[in-house]
């Protein structure tokens, strides 16, 4: 690695390149069921277990008829899958899920400079997507517009030629969101860029990155250090592009592990063969799982979840949150050690992140990891990226980790827990007089998002 330290630090010095920091959003709100249906609709997964959340197949009515009359008078008749929830009325179909169902904020937010002059932009950074900056989103948000091509600058590295997505129509889910869009970092295969109702896949930020030539294949990459906003006074998490970052690396007293990256279907995917709860095994023969930034929670197969709740003091599956939840008067101490296998190597999820957010009663927390449903991979989510500093080098095709666990694990609920309506939405109108802008957040450098509860 001394090489690869050595070719990285003169490009670094040569383009004064800084770290991105990745600020804690201090609008959003941890909500269990909202990021789970958000990954219902991003994934398109069909859940193995009961909840008010689920996919029906609509008929999709084409022809000369009164959309009030819901009659096939005529026309060509399809059917559209679409994800509904179930409501309290005997008589009633079910219910539309909108934007308020659904977690549509960012929970890190990215500065980054578009154009001549430059307009500084706050960006979700997403290894689960491939756009930038929004045009239409896996996870049923979307926006349409045109594209444009310009200098992006991250971190001091200029990427010329960078085909922009310039929303001029946005969903809902966009509306309520904070930032100013995505900087999609999976592979150009799931771009969703059309021409006309052709698909017209563009490359991506760090794809366009490795194509310019002056751009050594060591620094063909970048890295992640996420942190949990309930440590520390000053908000640590970081993205770098073209280096790591060796002071990380060393402090975690081990040499990075890599792994080989699968890319044919658009993500950061490898191989996850097993799990383990207090050091008790879990195989699983042939599993793969994908790296996203983009999720909250990470998603594994029902044995692996069943196997991890098995073992924490007055956890159950509770059928309205859609998810596994416990006792919010659980210690560190209850929980279990709990790994994945990166390769052919485990890393422990650090303990204060399998208590994700506290559900609307205050009595228990939603647990940050949950099943996957039908999905034929897991997805590893922040639940399992800020437990380690991970290194996506796109350059050689290949996923790197050395651990990143916090000394102190810290349970504390969140200031305000209990106060909800089941909704997560108690305090919408005070919540509306105090959101921050995207354009404040990009100003106030010096920001501490760490100081503004969840």
């Amino acid at each position: 690695m001394e090489a690869i330290y050595a070719t990285q630090d003169t490009f670094k010095d040569d383009r004064g390149l800084t770290k991105v920091r990745a600020i804690h959003n201090p609008n959003y709100k941890r909500h269990g069921t909202k990021s789970y249906v958000h990954l219902l609709h991003k994934y398109n997964f069909e859940p193995t277990k009961a909840g008010p959340y689920f996919w029906v197949n609509r008929p999709k009515q084409r022809g000369l008829v009164v959309e009030k009359f819901r009659a096939a008078l005529g026309g060509r008749v399809t059917k559209e899958r679409v994800l509904v929830k179930a409501t309290s009325e005997p008589e009633a179909t079910h219910g539309q899920v909108t934007a308020e169902d659904t977690q549509n904020d960012m929970m890190y937010l990215c500065k980054v400079t578009i154009g001549t002059p430059p307009q500084t932009l706050m960006l979700d950074f997403d290894t689960g997507s491939a756009d930038c900056w929004k045009i239409e989103y896996g996870d049923g948000s979307n926006a349409s517009g045109d594209c444009g091509v310009d200098t992006l600058n991250i971190g001091g590295l200029e990427i010329k030629a960078q085909t922009i997505e310039l929303a001029t129509k946005l969903s809902d889910e966009f509306v309520s969101n904070t930032g100013d869009g995505l900087l999609g970092l999976a592979f150009s295969k799931i771009n969703t860029v059309q021409d006309g109702a052709e698909a017209d896949p563009q490359a991506t930020p760090v794809e366009n990155m490795i194509e310019q030539k002056d751009i050594p294949k060591d620094s063909a990459l970048f890295t992640s250090a996420l942190y949990s906003s309930r440590d520390g006074a000053t908000s640590k998490s970081f993205y770098t592009f073209g280096f790591i970052d060796q002071e990380l690396v060393n402090s975690s007293g081990q040499q990075i592990h890599w792994t080989e990256v699968d890319n044919s279907e658009g993500f950061w995917a490898f191989s996850s063969e097993s799990a383990s709860v207090n050091g008790e095994l879990v195989p699983m023969a042939s599993n793969t799982a994908i790296a996203d930034t983009g999720t909250t929670l990470a998603l594994m197969s029902d044995d692996v979840v069943d196997a991890l709740y098995a073992q924490i003091p007055g956890a159950t599956y509770d059928y309205t949150n859609q998810g596994y939840i416990f006792p919010i008067t659980v210690t560190v101490d209850d929980l279990p050690d709990f790994e994945v296998a990166i390769g052919d190597r485990s890393f422990l999820i650090q303990k204060e992140d399998l208590a994700f957010a506290p559900t609307d009663d205050g009595k228990n927390w939603y647990g940050g990891v949950q099943s996957r449903g039908f999905l034929n991979f897991d997805i590893l989510g922040d639940t399992f990226l800020k437990s380690v500093y991970a290194i996506w080098d796109q350059g050689n095709l290949r996923f790197g980790l050395v651990p990143k666990l916090e000394k102190t694990q810290n349970l504390t609920p969140p200031s305000g827990t209990g106060t909800g309506t089941g909704t997560g939405n108690a305090n919408v109108d005070d919540d509306a007089k105090t959101r921050v802008s995207s354009v404040t957040m990009a100003a106030a450098e010096l920001i501490d998002p760490v100081s503004v509860p969840l």
